[in-house]
């Protein structure tokens, strides 16, 4: 019998669902139902902080939405994968272990119908992946930086998302 060392164990951290609207007021309303619908967690306005005159974007302007989803993250991660066909490409996976990937229709995720007041929406999803350990480098008092053998590689994201979830990367 082989052990395994559980700091080794790789894990997801948390689910980041993003959609961005833009100055459109109305969207942004539809993008905040949306992700009520899909997480059980409140959505947060995102704000912007920039004024880019030619987009017509000042500070304070509410220009989308974002749930971030820190438990029980496996059962939202597969109707996410199910509405890509389980096939996500190996161009969405960083460096580090994260890995991002669009979903141009909401109804393509399972358990959620068509609502007439969303009409055609789609969303963002972002996926951190991490070891245990890593709060060392987010903690308040002598935080230190993660040593190189222990953060996620990207082919160790592949790997653990293929085992996991059952997902194609090509």
């Amino acid at each position: 019998m082989t052990q395994t060392n559980k700091m080794t164990e790789i894990r997801v951290a948390k689910v980041t669902l993003n959609i961005g609207a833009g100055k459109n007021e109305d969207l942004l309303t539809k993008g905040v139902k949306l992700l009520q619908k899909l997480s059980p967690i409140k959505p947060v306005k995102t704000i912007t902080d920039k004024r880019i005159p030619g987009w017509g974007l000042r500070p304070g302007l509410a220009i989308g939405a974002k749930a971030t989803i820190r438990k029980n993250t496996d059962e939202l991660l597969k109707r996410l994968f199910v509405a890509k066909e389980k096939r996500i490409p190996s161009k969405s996976f960083d460096e580090r272990g994260n890995m991002s990937f669009g979903i141009p229709e909401y109804i393509d995720i399972g358990g959620l119908e068509y609502d007439p007041d969303l009409k055609i929406l789609g969303l963002e999803v972002a996926i951190t992946l991490e070891r245990p350990g890593y709060r060392v480098k987010r903690r308040r008092i002598r935080s230190m930086n993660i040593g190189k053998n222990h953060q996620v590689t990207k082919e160790q994201a592949i790997t653990f998302i293929q085992e996991k979830f059952g997902v194609e990367v090509y």
